[in-house]
């Protein structure tokens, strides 16, 4: 049985296991986040970990390299590796980004921009439907940070968002933070773009910190949050009228997992300021 998301979580990494932290922990997390290319090939105790956490909380699968929006074939042996990982899980669904991230079968190791034309967008609809369907479960999207525009480019971020949403009638995973870090690199009002986004389609919402370097903000996944994302977070609850499953990403620099859920502790505390206590 699908175990579905509600509340704030964070992502199961695996120095928090390491240190046998996060099975041990007493404080509150209402759901957890893994990345599947760490775990889909792991046994042993990894696995055993694994399962005990699927006892305690719900879990959702966020992949890296499913190249959804390349040109090569989609990797067959990572989708059954995902349905079976989702099975495993009872996942409601699984995510992963608006991006390409392989070339002529080369993995990338980045997450890439893709240029905004409508022929991009039936391109990425088409693969999210086969994807889909091998996986046996809704696959949402996230919009993802890039530091230059694609060359051919006909249509704004916000609007190729919404038009792939539309066209592959899929759920939106909304990175708050990336947001934040595109609006100040490329020049645009944050709150505009949230405002135009399709609240509705919304599964799941990523906040994290980031890194600032020169002029040029790089979405590093290092925390704490700062406030001008916290201000965007508490706009989009209120846009959404409803608290979006949230998950604090905090992927390098790693402190330990109590200044993490010190982190999902505070997105509980704004969600609480804008909806009210009904909300939890």
């Amino acid at each position: 049985m699908k175990k579905e998301l509600s509340g704030v979580g964070i992502g199961l990494r695996p120095r928090f296991l390491d240190q046998d932290d996060i099975l041990a922990t007493r404080r509150r997390i209402d759901f957890l986040e893994l990345i599947p290319e760490n775990w889909v090939t792991r046994g042993g105790k990894r696995r055993a970990q694994l399962l005990a956490c699927v006892e305690r909380w719900p879990l959702v699968p966020h992949s890296v390299s499913l190249n959804i929006g390349g040109l090569d074939p989609l990797d067959v042996a990572l989708l059954d590796a995902l349905a079976e990982l989702c099975e495993a899980c009872a996942a409601p669904f699984f995510s992963d980004h608006l991006v390409y991230s392989s070339v002529a079968g080369q993995p990338l190791h980045d997450l890439l921009p893709l240029p905004f034309t409508e022929e991009v967008v039936a391109h990425v609809a088409a693969r999210h439907a086969e994807a889909q369907r091998r996986v046996g479960r809704p696959l949402v999207l996230e919009n993802a940070t890039f530091y230059s525009h694609m060359p051919g480019s006909t249509m704004g971020e916000a609007e190729f968002l919404r038009a792939v949403c539309e066209a592959a009638d899929c759920g939106l995973l909304l990175d708050v933070n990336n947001v934040y870090v595109n609006s100040q690199n490329h020049g645009f009002d944050p709150y505009q773009f949230i405002d135009k986004m399709p609240l509705a389609r919304v599964r799941q919402l990523h906040l994290a910190g980031h890194t600032l370097v020169g002029d040029t903000i790089i979405d590093t996944h290092i925390g704490p949050i700062i406030e001008p994302v916290w201000s965007l977070y508490r706009h989009t609850l209120r846009r959404a009228g409803r608290l979006i499953p949230t998950l604090i990403e905090w992927d390098q620099d790693i402190p330990p997992l109590d200044e993490v859920l010190d982190e999902a502790d505070r997105a509980r505390a704004e969600a609480v300021a804008v909806l009210g206590k009904e909300c939890l």
